[in-house]
């Protein structure tokens, strides 16, 4: 039974590194997982952070050159209050006015208009070059409202020079106050252009700028069909007026791609600037990083398993192995029952359990009757099977699991009954001889009831004064006893140790 539960530990420690050498690699795929996911999460924050980076120093670039163009028209603003401006020589009154004016490559025509729309003074040319702007929309806005200030318009095509731009304009009052004209700077959208154009997006991304109404003013990669075109309709757009600043994952509506949008008021003007990120790109050196630790940790847990498994087959083997050597050493060859020294170990453990617990332990000693006549007249094979007949009946003569039926040498066997008293122990007995009986040996001719058997008997409550070797030694005696009686026989010990000056007493039970 020790021997047992030893090797059956074994066994299941062997599991149990099995078990740890699967469930690591999992645990590594968790781990791999987490990092994976805090990879991802700094691709966005890069993202997001590069976004906001590149916003403001758009934003800085725009604002300025906005902020450029407004003091040149509110310096020709401050200048036309100057006396006697009106009544200057052209060329005069075009330096004065426009001393202030800022000059730059993007900047188109500086005009101031008067209360019709028709141009009056020009800061590139004398006489002014002749347009009336009457018609355009800030014009218009302007000559409604007088507080309008710096007005910003959508893309328009620039009557003097053919190219899109835009025109920032402020109102010119009358002492009364009364609607005067407009002053106006335009701005070309080639300077958007060229200030987005050496942003590195990706093949997806986008730059957009837009006027608080909705209308775009310029898209990198450039898309000339939607300049100047109403976004104020589109989810992304109403979020970017209702939010004012931000970011948020969204879908483009015109080529449904996903893209990570930041978005910012530029200055205190009525502008909003966005940056457009393809999801897809965000992710796409993550994703490559992810599919090489991916592949790397899935071919390591792989190995990992699989040297578990082969470990634990291993090990499994070996304590298999060592089962069956254990067995063996405590198992008798030729009958299959237990062997003397696995008899001695249960008989210890046993004998001590009973001493503890107050039970009675009995113990029968069985010894084949004239055994030498078999191997002499059949030969030892038939002995063999004899011995191997009578183990057989043996075993079946014993009810409990926890009985335990060895052979210990030769034709002698003993029958170890725990928890029984002298009364059980012959019904056993008596159940040995009903079994023998009933063995034959069919191609030697031995019959049924042919083959006898010697049966000693002893019972003992042990306590600590005695020891296990007296009841085994009680036991063999009674066997004795019963050879010298004829044999055939049970014959029982005396319960009570017997004083070794005395003769002993033995109770003669029959078979028949």
């Amino acid at each position: 039974m020790w021997a047992r539960q030893r090797f059956s530990f074994a066994i299941r420690s062997a599991r149990t590194w099995i078990a740890l050498g699967i469930l690591a690699p999992f645990g590594m795929l968790l781990v791999s997982a987490i990092m994976l996911l805090d990879l991802r999460r700094d691709a966005w924050s890069k993202a997001e952070q590069t976004s906001r980076n590149l916003l403001q120093v758009l934003d800085r670039d725009i604002a300025r050159n906005i902020e450029i163009i407004d003091l040149s028209l509110q310096g020709v603003l401050d200048n036309l209050k100057a006396p006697d401006v009106m009544t200057a020589t052209p060329e005069l009154r075009q330096r004065i006015l426009f001393d202030r004016a800022a000059t730059a490559r993007d900047m188109g025509v500086m005009l101031v208009l008067d209360e019709h729309g028709n141009s009056i003074i020009d800061a590139g040319a004398l006489p002014a070059r002749k347009v009336n702007n009457s018609g355009r929309a800030y014009f218009k806005a302007h000559r409604q409202r007088s507080d309008l200030g710096l007005h910003i318009s959508e893309p328009l095509v620039s009557h003097l020079m053919g190219t899109r731009v835009l025109v920032l304009s402020r109102r010119i009052d009358k002492p009364d106050g009364s609607f005067d004209g407009v002053v106006f700077g335009t701005l070309k959208l080639t300077y958007f252009s060229r200030l987005f154009e050496d942003i590195g997006l990706g093949r997806l991304g986008a730059i957009n700028l837009y006027l608080r109404d909705g209308t775009r003013i310029m898209r990198y990669p450039a898309d000339e069909a939607t300049i100047g075109v109403s976004f104020a309709k589109t989810p992304n757009f109403k979020r970017f007026l209702a939010e004012g600043r931000g970011s948020f994952v969204g879908r483009t509506s015109s080529d449904g791609i996903e893209r990570h949008y930041t978005f910012m008021g530029v200055g205190e003007f009525p502008l909003i600037l966005t940056v457009a990120l393809s999801i897809d790109e965000v992710e796409a050196e993550w994703r490559e990083k992810a599919l090489v630790i991916s592949l790397v940790v899935l071919v390591l847990c792989g190995l990992t398993i699989g040297l578990s498994l082969l470990f634990g087959r291993e090990l499994h083997r070996r304590a298999a192995t060592q089962a069956e050597l254990a067995l063996m050493s405590q198992t008798d060859v030729l009958t299959g029952l237990s062997n003397r020294r696995h008899f001695e170990e249960v008989f210890g453990r046993s004998w001590e359990h009973a001493a503890r617990i107050g039970t009675p332990l009995s113990l029968l000693v069985v010894d084949a009757d004239h055994f030498k006549r078999y191997n002499d007249r059949y030969g030892h094979a038939v002995g063999d099977e004899v011995l191997v007949g009578l183990a057989r009946s043996l075993a079946a003569s014993v009810p409990r699991p926890e009985d335990l039926v060895c052979r210990v040498g030769g034709e002698e066997f003993v029958l170890l009954l725990p928890h029984t008293n002298a009364a059980g122990a012959l019904r056993i007995a008596a159940r040995v001889h009903l079994e023998v009986t009933k063995l034959a040996i069919g191609r030697a001719g031995i019959g049924a009831g042919s083959i006898t058997v010697s049966i000693g008997v002893a019972t003992a409550t042990p306590d600590a004064t005695q020891a296990s070797a007296d009841l085994y030694r009680r036991a063999d005696a009674a066997l004795y006893e019963a050879k010298a009686r004829g044999r055939n026989q049970t014959c029982c010990a005396a319960q009570d140790s017997p004083n070794p000056h005395q003769k002993a007493a033995y109770r003669l039970v029959g078979v028949s």
